[in-house]
């Protein structure tokens, strides 16, 4: 077991499931504030937990709020998440400055791995990982969330990377940087809103329990990378790749004209993609986190078995 950072504050019902090394699932927070309208994101992070419980585990959601890293948030929480202007977007290198100046902050995928690591949490569960933008090659665009792959021991859950990025560059990023890219249960790569992006899948596996056998291995050989997991959207909730890469386009060219990038490029594409599809993305992104929540409890459950 790990001892908690002292700097990080637990819920009464995360710190005794650590304490007794059961099941914790991390859950990000920036997609509550950044990524969903109020009110489908309040709704969609408590159904998440719900479900995170469900199946036996314990869910703990990760923020910064009054300057203070949060491991657990209650109902108020989230509502605050979900609705104060005050709360940042805060990937690893803003976790500092938000935490000197007592602010809120919404964590990222980088962010969550990293304080989910602090509090001995294996298994984390997003929607979609960061990566390589289109255009990088121009822009350096690079999410952290790769690095932070490279170097925090933390198994993430995803329906894989976010189909408004460069996924052959973010693949051949990440092998190069060390991290094992498993896909569940399909030999091809998922893309997000949909479940074929065009590119093989690196590595394969067929169960929760070869998954925890895995992260098993990958730190018992004293290698400190975590694992991506992509999970691929359930087929009926799926935006197929011919349809959605079209919307992308347009939402990607309307957001170089209007000359937004960096930190704020993620949650501009993503809110202009709903616009786009009258909310079909919207309903596909939940869908999808869902479903990720659900093998993400089945993969801690057998890691805490075994560890």
């Amino acid at each position: 077991m790990t001892t908690p950072h002292p700097r990080l504050t637990l819920t009464e019902e995360v710190a005794e499931a650590l304490l007794d090394g059961r099941p914790v699932v991390a859950l990000e927070s920036t997609i509550i504030s950044h990524g969903m309208p109020y009110p489908q994101n309040v709704e969609m992070a408590t159904e998440v937990e719900e479900i995170i419980r469900a199946e036996g585990a314990v869910p703990a959601t990760i923020a910064v709020l009054h300057g203070r890293p949060r491991a657990g948030l209650d109902r108020a929480d989230l509502e605050l998440l979900a609705t104060s202007p005050e709360v940042g977007k805060v990937s690893v290198r803003d976790l500092a400055h938000v935490i000197a100046r007592g602010g809120h902050g919404a964590t990222t995928v980088a962010s969550t791995m990293r304080l989910a690591a602090l509090a001995g949490i294996r298994v984390f569960v997003t929607g979609g990982i960061g990566g390589v933008h289109r255009g990088a090659e121009r822009s350096f665009d690079i999410s952290a969330d790769l690095t932070e792959l490279a170097t925090t021991p933390v198994a993430v859950i995803s329906a894989g990377v976010k189909s408004i990025l460069d996924i052959g560059l973010t693949l051949e990023k990440l092998e190069t940087l060390g991290v094992p890219v498993l896909t569940y249960g399909t030999d091809d790569f998922p893309a997000f809103y949909s479940r074929v992006s065009g590119f093989r899948s690196p590595l394969r596996v067929d169960s929760p329990e070869e998954i925890a056998a895995t992260m098993r291995a990958q730190w018992e050989l004293g290698m400190t990378a975590g694992l991506s997991i992509a999970n691929p959207v359930p087929e009926a909730e799926e935006i197929p790749a011919e349809r959605i890469d079209g919307i992308i386009g347009r939402a990607l060219a309307e957001m170089a004209e209007a000359g937004i990038g960096g930190k704020d490029a993620t949650p501009y594409l993503l809110g202009r993609i709903v616009e786009l599809t009258e909310g079909e993305s919207l309903r596909t992104n939940i869908a999808l986190v869902k479903n990720n929540a659900r093998l993400g409890a089945r993969i801690a459950i057998h890691y805490a078995a075994g560890a």
